[in-house]
């Protein structure tokens, strides 16, 4: 499936894997602040802050995946495909459809407070993009560089959580991940302590992990990401604090084979990274591991149609000699 990460080094860092076993030819997309954003139970919005994320474009309309806006908040759809539960249109909320989500909150908020503010006047309604794309089961992950939260539509109702992980993968629900986490709460990056009364070797670097989770399921990836993420080095310069972000999410990355369905194998189909801070939206792809980068600053933020750029899908090899 998928993991989100945010990550605060220098500059805030957003981003997530896509793992699945084929892709909806997602583009980086920048939606700019005069765009029209439609909504369907709700008025149009004609001005707001500018946005830039992977997103499926159907109908001009950017169905993101992820996407961080020009202030620093960013926000992550992940499938939830066993718990997530929507409701028909209420009277006297602001109906939200799942598609909509993420462009609702972000292209008015600015912090995951404000955010928390909008979910509370918000029913996210059983309303599908179209008969051909039907309702996505998702959760969502919205963080900025002070706090995250976790937002999930059950049959209880919608729930929120603090995420003071900073990580979120899929099934089982959030709580549950974080109970499951503290089975793991003595993990350390540091050589193990002796417990024993008498000297007993170490044979390897490394053991003080001994028991952290390697296999592809929600919940081990949950528990190694939150572990990578807390441990990992913190980088200044931005080359090295985007390349720490790609190395913490490529530790649960998913490898051609390894999780084989009826429809093909499960891949990462692409990993993002977003400077939040400064806009800037950095990804690879499964056939392209050369870091691409897409500055929304460098396109028309005033402007009022979607730019799109497709992902770099061929192997680019350096060759050296």
């Amino acid at each position: 499936m998928c993991t989100a990460l945010s990550f605060l080094q220098k500059d805030f860092y957003f981003g997530r894997t896509l793992d699945y076993e084929y892709s909806y030819h997602e583009t980086v997309t920048v939606t700019p602040r005069n765009f029209p954003l439609p909504f369907r139970k709700l008025p149009t919005r004609k001005s707001h802050f500018a946005l830039i994320g992977m997103a499926f474009v159907q109908e001009n309309y950017p169905l993101y995946y992820e996407a961080v806006n020009e202030k620093g908040l960013g926000m992550a759809g992940l499938n939830f495909a066993v718990s997530a539960k929507y409701f028909p249109p209420v009277e006297g909320k602001e109906n939200v459809s799942p598609f909509e989500f993420i462009p609702y909150i972000l292209s008015a908020c600015t912090t995951v407070a404000e955010a928390i503010e909008k979910i509370r006047g918000m029913h996210l309604a059983a309303i599908p993009f179209s008969e051909k794309l039907p309702l996505s089961p998702l959760h969502w992950m919205i963080a900025d560089r002070r706090e995250a939260i976790v937002v999930e539509p059950t049959a209880e109702g919608l729930k929120v959580y603090d995420d003071p992980a900073g990580v979120m993968t899929n099934e089982p629900p959030f709580d549950n991940m974080m109970t499951h986490l503290g089975s793991f709460a003595a993990l350390s990056s540091e050589p193990p302590v002796n417990r024993f009364s008498f000297p007993v070797p170490v044979v390897s670097r490394g053991m003080g992990a001994m028991g952290l989770p390697g296999d592809l399921s929600s919940p081990s990836r949950f528990v190694k990401i939150a572990f990578t993420r807390d441990h990992a080095r913190r980088e200044e310069e931005e080359s090295a604090a985007v390349g720490q972000f790609f190395h913490v999410l490529g530790s649960v990355e998913q490898q051609r084979g390894c999780v084989r369905l009826e429809k093909g194998d499960e891949i990462t189909i692409y990993t993002s990274c977003c400077n939040a801070d400064k806009g800037i939206y950095y990804y690879t792809t499964y056939t392209n591991r050369r870091i691409n980068k897409i500055d929304m600053h460098k396109t028309d933020l005033d402007g009022s149609a979607l730019v799109s750029y497709p992902l770099r899908a061929e192997e680019d090899i350096f060759e050296q000699n």
